[in-house]
């Protein structure tokens, strides 16, 4: 099964520890210090649509692009609380990247350019990216770490709510420099219980590698910062902000 056909329907449920309004602030306190005031912004691997929403909400003019049909389904149904402002969705692959018009910020949030499997594509993003900015807009985004990724190897994990229940496995190749995580997913059906499995799958990219190809991309001021910290990252960082701005 393709990643997050299965999922998608119970993936908030699932994640609702995840802070997203914490994230846009620190975001925000990028932007700041950069001296930018974006006032239309991309949310690349929208997912199921809850930072889509917020930057909405904020006022922000928005489109939310994802590959997952299913997620962007689920981001549809959510935005249709707004009584205005609505996100334009569309679907595209991160590397094929194509907007109607430039956008003054780009976010991809949650580790999302890991599952880019393939350097050749993450470079094909970072290109795409740069023209899908105006000049002096930015581009920021997290990933997970290498050294958080290695961690994960032999780990299991459970995920339950009342309509739900996801156990899943991490399995580090180093042949593939990837994280694989095998997930078997359980949701109610009535009185029944339906039974999916879904496997997912983490590149493991050096920091200094990506700092590198946004400076081959184009972008002339790249910075790293640790999870939700305005402090240089430390070696033993399981998450890293990146800053790259378009001159």
């Amino acid at each position: 099964m393709s990643c997050y056909e299965a999922l998608a329907d119970s993936y908030d449920g699932l994640t609702q520890d995840i802070d997203y309004a914490g994230m846009l602030q620190f975001m925000q306190t990028l932007l700041q210090q950069a001296g930018k005031q974006p006032k239309t912004v991309l949310d690349l691997a929208c997912g199921t649509g809850s930072m889509t929403l917020l930057l909405a909400q904020q006022g922000y003019e928005v489109i939310g692009a994802d590959l997952s049909e299913d997620m962007l389904t689920e981001a549809s149904q959510k935005l249709m609380q707004l009584e205005q402002n609505h996100p334009l969705l569309i679907c595209q692959p991160m590397q094929e990247l194509t907007l109607p018009q430039p956008v003054d910020w780009v976010v991809c949030c949650l580790d999302s350019l890991n599952y880019l499997t393939n350097p050749a594509d993450c470079k094909q993003t970072f290109a795409r990216v740069y023209a899908a900015l105006q000049p002096g807009g930015v581009f920021v985004f997290d990933i997970n770490t290498p050294y958080k990724l290695k961690g994960l190897d032999g780990q299991t994990f459970l995920d339950e709510n009342e309509d739900t229940y996801c156990v899943w496995r991490a399995e580090f190749s180093e042949e593939e420099n990837s994280v694989f995580y095998g997930m078997d997913l359980f949701q109610r059906e009535g009185e029944h219980w339906l039974r999916s499995f879904e496997e997912h799958q983490e590149y493991a990219y050096c920091p200094k590698d990506l700092q590198q190809w946004l400076l081959e991309a184009g972008f002339k001021s790249v910075r790293q910062f640790g999870d939700c910290r305005l402090t240089p990252p430390e070696d033993t960082e399981q998450r890293i902000y990146f800053l790259a701005v378009k001159e």
